[in-house]
């Protein structure tokens, strides 16, 4: 039996450019519906079946995309792509440290949002990158790819797919100085942008995550570099 095609859900009052990314969607193998307020999109996630991956305009009547984001991740981890007429550099980093996975402006090319959700959609299947191993542990932090869970201790962590991504790729690397670009490759399966801040972003909130579990993990900036994940004590 051929396997279903991955299920998008899009969240935009904009009635004719949701058919169009639809039948553009459709017609490279997913399944794409779509809604046309937050509100919807919410009660969809919470009644319907789950889609793949959310694509959730920030300019929405009522609920506004942001608010709806905040709520979402309250129960719910999907992947996220916010789109939004606002391109402002704040207008991302919010849409990011409120866990979004990826963030587009709009106007944007179907082809781009494509490629933004075919990536989320690898990361999440794990299609990309090393070998996979069963289990990564490092200081507290056990960390199951293939699961895409992560634990300190007997806690599970509260990650979005996009941090856990990030820890997955600095885990694999403990110690060492992972670049920028190196890490939105991994954990984002994609080039780092000129202006581009969301990988900061996502470590910025995993490295708050992993202090308020008191991990025995930091996050450390290396200047000009990249980032570096150092173990402060070993594993009870």
């Amino acid at each position: 039996m051929p396997s279903s095609p991955p299920r998008i859900l899009i969240a935009d009052d904009d009635r004719e450019l949701c058919a169009l990314l639809a039948e553009y969607l459709g017609r490279n193998q997913l399944a794409a519906e779509a809604v046309h307020s937050a509100e919807s999109a919410i009660e969809r996630l919470h009644t319907g079946a789950r889609p793949d991956v959310l694509v959730l305009d920030v300019m929405l009547p009522g609920m506004d995309g942001l608010t709806a984001l905040r709520r979402i991740r309250e129960f719910e981890s999907l992947p996220i792509v916010m789109l939004s007429g606002r391109g402002e550099p704040v207008d991302r980093i919010m849409g990011l440290e409120l866990g979004a996975d990826d963030y587009l402006a709009k106007p944007c090319l179907p082809r781009e949002l494509l490629a933004r959700i075919q990536a989320l959609l690898r990361r999440t299947r794990g299609d990309i990158g090393p070998e996979p191993v069963a289990e990564i542990q490092v200081g507290r932090v056990r960390i199951k790819p293939a699961d895409r869970r992560a634990s300190c201790g007997d806690e599970a962590l509260p990650l979005t797919g996009a941090e856990l991504s990030v820890l997955i790729e600095l885990a694999r690397q403990a110690g060492q100085t992972v670049t920028r670009e190196q890490l939105t490759q991994g954990a984002l399966h994609r080039a780092l942008e000129r202006y581009d801040r969301a990988i900061d972003v996502h470590v910025s909130r995993l490295r708050q995550k992993l202090t308020a579990a008191d991990c025995g993990l930091r996050i450390e900036t290396i200047r000009g570099a990249g980032y570096q994940l150092i173990v402060d004590e070993a594993p009870a």
